[in-house]
């Protein structure tokens, strides 16, 4: 096999040589380049992962240019996934985990491995001389690797790591006081745990991970697609050093045990910046961790990757065309408020506009557009920063979130004088939105001159498309999905399989967007409910939570326990079971 290209060239060799025969070849440009040398250097990684990582070539362009180049083949994703265990077992586990290669197949005397650097030729030989075979490698991406290996020896690398904690420090877990107090608790195993924590939840698309003290062990769960599933369970000894170690990283106080604290941080994994929420909470077996992970560059997306159906896509269209007004994104923590938030802005980002947004925290970076991080402890609120942002000629604000009676004035006075004003609030529904203003001290008629539209929204969990279930949909089934009970109707359940393991893989946003139209105006002059003001939305065409998330149950996407656990209040599932019961009775008495 070809490990050379014409002329002697090796694939890695010099980083310049490789980066300039990438721009010969027209996939990357010099300034790319050097923006990429330069990150490089902080981050160790090697120059194709630097190049991917910052979106300047994906892997299947890297893939086919020194496929090309220098005759070395790739290997896809789902081929490294469905690696061959016996293949993998021909391989000592410690040069598979030292080298992070991958052997995935083979034939005859030959072995297959998957390897980000294929001309590593000590890597080759130390295969070939522990296995007797003869190793053929095979290009792909680090983190297409990592990924594999994480979850062969993710969780064996942890309690390795754990155990060697526990055996140096064994001595001292004594004396709780001084160990907690020992600068060496930030020293490799613990750190090695920390890490390892972080990278295998991203690699999972994980949005959170909690660290939780129980009264005989340490429990680590992360949310997976809004669930949560125990990754691990540790001494409890370990709870201290643990804490220790993510307190510093984060900025937070180590010597304080008795208060909440709240930290933040930057992490790297796999060449992706994520910015890392850290909470910390004091219980009584000990202080409980939750870490909230966000990928930087997620948040900022076009329109189109938001899931929105066309008749949705053309209401928020509607709403995003005013030129002032309130625009309000509702929903749970969790439900993606801030990714749409941060995608109107996007779309509404124009070298003519100037946008000044205050946010608690800000948790992206957005060329062109001016934000301001809430400081507390410095009297930079909400509130007080609303005031002089006023006065810097803005044309759109973006509020990170209406908490309280002051910024819910200022920011209506904002949009009733001219700006644009996009903010979010924690309520059920859009309506429910209208009546909490009113709660805040907003009068009814206000509101409907300051706000243009509301848009609520959940996730719900994907089905996985190799392994759902189809089955004929219930009685039961159809009232809740508000279909005619006469006509047929194929609906899905979760399989699992071993891409997704249980039955869901992604989640998608379902929306409620309600335009506050002139029908809605006059409702909100008159008594003032949520009920009215949804029947007013829904007679002109809105659908609610509950409509969006029929709508992809019936189209396959996912099912109806999703539907019923993000989008179904109490009241709804009574009413829909006492329909049931008297479409039974009603049936009974015909018979």
């Amino acid at each position: 096999m070809a490990l050379f290209g014409s002329g002697g060239r090796t694939l890695f060799g010099e980083k310049k040589r490789l980066g300039e025969q990438l721009i010969d070849e027209g996939l990357i440009t010099a300034d790319q380049l050097e923006a990429a040398l330069a990150q490089q250097k902080d981050t160790g990684k090697k120059l194709g992962e630097t190049l991917m990582a910052l979106g300047y070539m994906s892997a299947q362009s890297f893939s086919t240019f020194f496929e090309e180049a220098y005759g070395i083949p790739s290997v896809s994703d789902e081929v490294l996934k469905n690696y061959d265990p016996n293949v993998l077992a021909l391989v000592d586990e410690k040069i598979i985990r030292e080298k992070a290669v991958l052997p995935f197949g083979g034939e005859g005397a030959t072995l297959y491995v998957a390897m980000a650097e294929p001309n590593n030729l000590a890597v080759v030989d130390d295969i070939e001389i522990s296995t007797g075979f003869t190793v053929e490698p095979y290009f792909a991406p680090q983190v297409s690797i990592d990924l594999v290996l994480d979850k062969l020896y993710g969780k064996k690398s942890n309690e390795e790591a754990a155990q060697e904690f526990i055996d140096q420090y064994r001595a001292e877990f004594g004396d709780e006081e001084e160990k907690e107090e020992d600068d060496s608790v930030g020293e490799a195993p613990i750190v090695k745990i920390v890490r390892s924590m972080i990278q295998q939840s991203v690699r999972e698309g994980a949005s959170d991970i909690h660290i939780e003290p129980m009264e005989k062990q340490l429990r680590v769960r992360s949310r997976v697609d809004g669930m949560l599933q125990e990754d691990a369970v540790y001494s409890l000894n370990m709870l201290a050093a643990m804490t220790a170690r993510i307190k510093i990283i984060s900025g937070l106080d180590i010597s304080e045990k008795r208060k909440p604290q709240d930290g933040r941080l930057t992490y790297i994994v796999d060449g992706v910046e994520f910015d890392v929420r850290v909470s910390i909470l004091p219980t009584v077996y000990g202080e409980k961790t939750v870490m909230r992970l966000t990928k930087k560059q997620g948040l900022t997306q076009e329109k189109k990757y938001l899931g929105l159906y066309p008749d949705d896509e053309a209401r928020l269209d509607g709403i995003m065309n005013n030129p002032h007004g309130i625009i309000l994104v509702t929903g749970p923590t969790g439900s993606g408020k801030s990714t749409t938030c941060y995608t109107v802005l996007n779309e509404l980002n124009k070298p003519d506009v100037n946008i000044i947004t205050v946010e608690d925290p800000v948790e992206a970076n957005i060329a062109g557009i001016n934000q301001v991080q809430v400081n507390v402890k410095a009297g930079l609120t909400f509130a007080s920063a609303l005031r002089s942002i006023l006065r810097q000629d803005p044309d759109i604000i973006m509020i990170g979130e209406i908490r309280d009676s002051e910024t819910a004035q200022i920011a209506v006075q904002a949009s009733i004088t001219g700006h644009l004003v996009i903010s979010t609030l924690h309520t059920n529904s859009t309506s429910a939105s209208v009546t909490r203003l009113i709660d805040m001290g907003v009068e009814p008629y206000m509101i409907g001159d300051a706000v243009v539209g509301i848009i609520a929204q959940r996730l719900v969990r994907r089905l996985c498309p190799e392994c759902k279930v189809p089955h004929e949909a219930t009685t039961q089934e159809k009232i809740l999905l508000d279909y005619p009970q006469e006509q047929p109707l194929m609906i899905y359940e979760p399989g699992g399989c071993e891409k997704c393991g249980n039955g869901y893989k992604g989640r998608r946003a379902i929306y409620e967007i309600m335009p506050i139209s002139a029908a809605i105006r006059r409702v909100l002059h008159d008594t003032v409910t949520a009920e009215l003001i949804e029947q007013a939305a829904v007679s002109e065409g809105m659908h609610t939570l509950r409509m969006a998330g029929a709508r992809n149950v019936i189209e396959g996407i996912t099912t109806v326990s999703e539907m019923v656990r993000v989008a179904y209040d109490m009241d709804a599932q009574t009413a829909a079971t006492q329909s049931l019961t008297d479409s039974l009775s009603t049936s009974a008495v015909t018979e």
